[in-house]
């Protein structure tokens, strides 16, 4: 159930709102969880335009993308973070319309301590979160 931010110029992306749907859909393919209301309500990403003073690398330009991944400890091994990120820079690349803007985008993921992820309320630890997986899954086939 990851949170994803995006951080980029104003004027980058045109359809954001798709872009967003496209990032939190790859990364729940890459998690490999069950389709169900859990992890699509609870799968975000948030894209943040910023005006192009308020970016800069240490050599001044503002041409970057930052994309933060928070996902829960352990959800995601050495074959998923390196899929996450090569598919999160395709889609960021597409949803620009810029290919160079590969060499140009950041993606970082982040895994929340083990009780670090909150949801309505609750401080979940990865044992709660397949538990309601597993609840969810059972209302299902029921």
């Amino acid at each position: 159930m990851p949170m994803i931010d995006v951080f980029a110029s104003e004027g980058t992306f045109k359809d954001k709102h798709a872009l967003a749907k496209d990032l939190a859909s790859a990364v729940m393919r890459w998690e490999k969880v069950p389709a169900i209301p859990l992890f699509f309500e609870n799968t975000a990403a948030f894209i943040h335009d910023l005006p192009a003073e308020a970016i800069s690398n240490a050599a001044g330009d503002s041409n970057y993308v930052r994309v933060q991944v928070l996902t829960p400890v352990h959800v995601l091994d050495r074959e998923k973070q390196l899929g996450v990120v090569k598919e999160l820079t395709e889609i960021v690349v597409a949803a620009a319309g810029d290919p160079t803007l590969a060499d140009r985008t950041w993606v970082l993921i982040t895994e929340s301590p083990e009780g670090g992820w909150g949801i309505d309320g609750h401080a979940n630890t990865s044992d709660d979160i397949v538990a309601s997986a597993r609840a969810a899954l059972q209302v299902k086939a029921g």
